[in-house]
Formats: structure tokens, C-alpha cells, sequence
């Protein structure tokens, strides 16, 4: 593989420290949303947002995920169903009494409804290895870790395109990819919901911890 020069520019010092604050202070405004607005959103912001996404580092380069986007209603409806038989049996038979307890203060339940009002639901995968052209296994190195920086990139780019979103981890998902037709070498790892939020949209009363508490700098 032939190297190439990198297409870098650099900022100044001052326009850096300019962007990384506002920076900060718009993703310091997300929340996560459970009520969303039935209001279209244009399919190109999506595909923008994902094609930030797609640019993420990955382990050896092996770019081991695979977004699907999902529209069709009756898709959605199929996987809230799936979805709320998941959590109905996480609520009454899975989690602790100290995950309940915990989620308590956030408000949730095994009922999904978002998950057919948003516009978008983008169900990401995780490939835990990949095919060449004779059909020979090609591990993925790091393919949890990648996706996981893939994912925070997708979310900080619909944050940024004015969207909110929601991470919905319903568990087990093996029904994500029955439901999305994804082969066999590929694994469920996220489900993201997408779309403006509800004119009446409500989120819980939340603090951060500071960041010197998550922060060393030595």
C-alpha cells in the first residue's frame, strides 16, 4: 500500500480554542429523548451524518460495521414488537433489583413507543469478521471499540445537524438481525432512534459529573 500526503489544515491557535469550546458547549446540550416527532427529516442529513461516521479509525482499517436505516413503518412496527417482548421480560424476570433501581429516576419501561413515532431508526452492526472475494474469514481486529468511536461519531453528527437521538439496547437484539435480513457473521450492537423531538418532549433531571472529576491531565 503507497503512502500519500496527509490533507491537513491546520487552525490557529486561537480559532482552535474557539471551536473546541463551542464545541463542548453544543454536545453539553444533548439529551437523550424517548419522545419524538413524526415530522420527516431529510433523508440526506442521514446519510451525511453516517458518512461522518464511516470516517471513523478502526482496527487495521477493517471498518467492521454496517448501518442500517430504517423508514418503512411497518418495519418499525415489527421491531418495537420484538423490541417491547425483550423488555417486558428484562423488567419482570432479567434485571437486578439494583439495575431497576437505577433506572428508576429515568423513567423507563418495556413500552417502546418511540421506536415507530421517529422518522429513522438506524440499526448498527458489528462484524466480527468479513469475507474476501474466495470467500475466506478476515478477522476483525478492535471491532468493538471501533464501532463504539463509529457510533459516538454518528451521534455527535445528528446532534450537530440539529437532531436528537436515543440508544436503545434492547437485550438480547438477535431479532435486529433476523428482522433486517444481516448475515450470520454479523452481530446487533446498537440501535439508535432518530428524529426531532416532540413539541412536549420532557427529559429527566439529570447533572453531569464535572469534567475535572473525568479528566487527568499529568
Amino acid at each position: 500500500m503507497a503512502d500519500q500526503p496527509l490533507n491537513f489544515k491546520p487552525l490557529t491557535s486561537a480559532a482552535s480554542i474557539d471551536f473546541a469550546a463551542k464545541h463542548a458547549d453544543s454536545l453539553e446540550q444533548r439529551r437523550t429523548v424517548r419522545s419524538f416527532s413524526p415530522e420527516p427529516v431529510p433523508e440526506t442529513v442521514i446519510v451525511n451524518c453516517l458518512r461522518a461516521a464511516c470516517a471513523a479509525p478502526s482496527g487495521a482499517n477493517r471498518q467492521p460495521w454496517h448501518f442500517v436505516v430504517v423508514r418503512d413503518s411497518e418495519k418499525k412496527r415489527a421491531i418495537r414488537i420484538a423490541a417491547e417482548k425483550e423488555e417486558a421480560a428484562f423488567y419482570r424476570e432479567r434485571a437486578s433489583k439494583e439495575w431497576l433501581e437505577a433506572l428508576a429516576p429515568l423513567g423507563t419501561d418495556a413500552n417502546k413507543p418511540f421506536l415507530e413515532q421517529a422518522p429513522y431508526l438506524i440499526a448498527i452492526f458489528q462484524q466480527r469478521f468479513q469475507l474476501d472475494a474466495q470467500g475466506n474469514r478476515k478477522k476483525n481486529y478492535y471491532a468493538p471499540e471501533s464501532v463504539g468511536i463509529a457510533t459516538g461519531i454518528l451521534i455527535s453528527a445528528l446532534h450537530q445537524s440539529g437532531l436528537v437521538c436515543l440508544t436503545h439496547t434492547p437485550s438480547p437484539m438477535g431479532f435486529l438481525q433476523d428482522l433486517l435480513t444481516r448475515p450470520s457473521h454479523e452481530r446487533p450492537y446498537l440501535l439508535l432512534v432518530v428524529g426531532y423531538p416532540a413539541q412536549d418532549a420532557m427529559v429527566p433531571e439529570i447533572s453531569r459529573k464535572p469534567t475535572a472529576e473525568m479528566v487527568s491531565i499529568v
